[in-house]
């Protein structure tokens, strides 16, 4: 079974919309794990759009499954995880103002830095997850930096799946391929929903987690948050 693990930024989005505590972030991601899901993501950015600083110290203790804090790796950020200490800290090369994830880091001119976060991340026992496209050296760069994974950018399949579902699946089995060769996990996320779930992972091997937030809280306004995991749950089988 691929693990589920639900971004629940755009809850937090909602609740700061109005004001208050409403939608409530925190009983919002226990009732995911209660429903089936396998871990809470979160991606704080530095402007708290969405999810606050106070929430992830909140959530940390109610966490029962994998606890997954997104983000760019600065200075900021790595105070957070490390006094947090998730399960898995997904590193992503977002620029602070950016609406949301839109490419993977090119490893090699950031090689220093990720390897020095990477060592930080794991003296601290954390699991650490680079954030990439499908190029393959830059999959086999990641790996140089101890990275436990990498997090494929499934941006460029929900693109082209309705188009050319096997072209647009093509390069990231030869991904998954070439990271499982290197040692590495493999994570994907950005855009995956219920209809091409289903067909990422029959053709993406290796494959232990997908992380998804937008089109899942989406689907939750017409199905119910409950039978939307279950639904997304039953894609991964």
């Amino acid at each position: 079974m691929i693990n589920l693990s639900v971004n629940v930024n755009k809850i937090a989005t909602l609740r700061n919309a109005r004001g208050g505590n409403m939608p409530d972030v925190l009983q919002v991601a226990m009732d995911c794990e209660r429903w089936g899901a396998d871990g809470i993501t979160v991606h704080p950015r530095p402007d708290e759009r969405h999810i606050r600083r106070s929430d992830v110290y909140a959530l940390r203790p109610l966490v029962r499954t994998e606890f997954n804090i997104e983000g760019y790796p600065s200075e900021q950020f790595m105070d957070l995880v490390l006094a947090v200490r998730p399960t898995q800290a997904t590193l992503v090369p977002d620029a602070p103002g950016v609406l949301t994830s839109s490419a993977g880091w090119e490893v090699a001119p950031n090689m220093e830095l990720l390897t020095g976060i990477v060592d930080r991340l794991k003296e601290a026992g954390i699991r650490t997850s680079i954030f990439v496209g499908t190029d393959e050296e830059n999959i086999r760069a990641a790996a140089r930096t101890g990275t436990d994974r990498v997090e494929l950018y499934t941006g460029p399949y929900a693109e082209q799946f309705h188009d050319n579902p096997a072209l647009a699946v093509a390069p990231f089995t030869a991904a998954a391929i070439a990271a499982h060769n290197v040692g590495l996990g493999i994570n994907a996320g950005h855009d995956l929903n219920l209809d091409n779930l289903k067909y990422f992972q029959q053709h993406v091997p290796h494959l232990s987690e997908v992380s998804i937030g937008h089109a899942l809280i989406c689907d939750a306004l017409y199905l119910g948050l409950e039978a939307t995991i279950k639904a997304y749950k039953e894609q991964l089988i």
